[in-house]
């Protein structure tokens, strides 16, 4: 088999309200799609992290600069051509946008690896550890809007209602506005459902650290991206001086920056996202950090259909935390604004939503061979920019 094409897909509509977290708003939604082809007619599918400019860069380095690298070999040979093209990257990008452009080729060679053999992909993985995957609600994402309090309030409840047992909002606007946020939903929602918060890295330790007082007496299950990434240093104060879990790590690229980040003991939940740190090629290598540090992971997903089924299959093969006697389960985090490219991509749409509110919480695993998330190439067409 042979790999003949590199297709790379950015797609874009308006937002019907703008969205934002600490570090911007923005008021459309971007998915950049990358398509494998081969000489034997299976086709695979990955995405790469990065939404707005950064997807229309990295749509030029997977065409112009990985395609030519890669188009003629073999695309079951995943782990020869992820060392050929970052040993050719190195120079020029360890981290950043050449390992997101990366990251969507190598989910694609997945994809084809278990079409080719007509299995799931979490079976190329080792198999499967659990019948169904625990999914958390991911909403109230910063606006600029005077009662935003009351608006999170209310998109709490309808989070919790839909049949999610936990919830992930957005905060960074400043410590005393954070804690009014977070008491708002806490009190909407009551103390039975779960609470995380992502700053985004809107601040320093030395204002985290306050923060994260506040939220402990909130009950929130984890602080998100409370720093810099950069900031290591500060990532262990954290972690010393408070007992709030600390999460991070969508912001780190391969096992050479995982490394330091588990090694450092930067953080106490690990979330690395696999369309941008290097693909699934590299997340299985990162993973094997986490459980060598006895680190949990809740993987960091954002972005299409794509990438939410990506997620089930890395969840599905993903060992139980280690440590307890109760070892608690890995969850699908689940983005639940408005997302035309998470409802309407597929031509069989994975119905995240409906598995939850059925089940209580859960959804079951992909049964397709390959990743199953084939996008319906009309809805495309109507929507690439590029």
């Amino acid at each position: 088999m042979r790999i003949t094409a590199i297709k790379s897909h950015v797609l874009q509509y308006d937002l019907d309200e703008e969205l934002g977290y600490s570090q911007q708003y923005y008021a459309k939604r971007t998915a950049h799609l990358v398509e494998v082809e081969t000489d034997e007619g299976i086709t695979g599918w990955g995405e790469c992290f990065g939404g707005g400019a950064v997807a229309f860069a990295n749509k030029t380095i997977v065409e112009r600069v990985i395609a030519p690298l890669i188009v003629g070999m073999d695309p079951r040979d995943r782990e020869v051509i992820w060392h050929k093209v970052y040993n050719l990257l190195r120079d020029h990008g360890q981290k950043g946008m050449p390992i997101q452009a990366l990251s969507g080729v190598d989910i694609a060679l997945w994809d084809i690896a278990g079409k080719a053999c007509d299995c799931p992909v979490y079976q190329l993985m080792g198999g499967a550890f659990r019948d169904r995957i625990e999914v958390y609600g991911y909403g109230m994402m910063l606006q600029r809007k005077n009662d935003l309090a009351r608006r999170f309030a209310e998109e709490s409840v309808k989070i919790r209602d839909a049949g999610f047992g936990a919830m992930k909002m957005k905060i960074g606007l400043g410590p005393k506005a954070d804690i009014e946020l977070v008491e708002a939903v806490r009190g909407a929602i009551g103390d039975a459902t779960g609470l995380m918060v992502d700053a985004n890295h809107a601040y320093t330790a030395r204002e985290a650290i306050g923060l994260g007082r506040a939220l402990e007496r909130l009950d929130v299950a984890w602080f998100e991206e409370p720093v810099a990434p950069e900031d290591r240093q500060g990532y262990r104060d954290l972690c010393e001086a408070l007992d709030i879990n600390i999460a991070g790590g969508e912001a780190e690229f391969t096992r050479w920056g995982f490394r330091d980040l588990i090694g450092g003991r930067c953080v106490d939940i690990l979330q690395p996202e696999v369309c941008g740190l290097g693909g699934i090629t590299e997340y299985l290598k990162v993973l094997a950090l986490a459980q060598a540090h006895f680190v949990p992971v809740v993987n960091h997903v954002w972005g299409s259909a794509v990438a939410v089924g990506t997620n089930l299959h890395l969840l599905a093969a993903l060992p139980d935390f280690p440590g307890g006697a109760h070892p608690v389960q890995p969850m699908l985090e689940y983005d639940t604004t408005p997302n035309r490219f998470r409802e309407e991509l597929l031509q069989e749409p994975l119905r995240i939503s409906e598995q939850v509110k059925q089940s209580g919480g859960s959804v079951a695993l992909p049964t397709k061979p390959g990743l199953g998330v084939d996008p319906d190439p009309d809805f495309i067409r109507h929507f690439e920019v590029s």
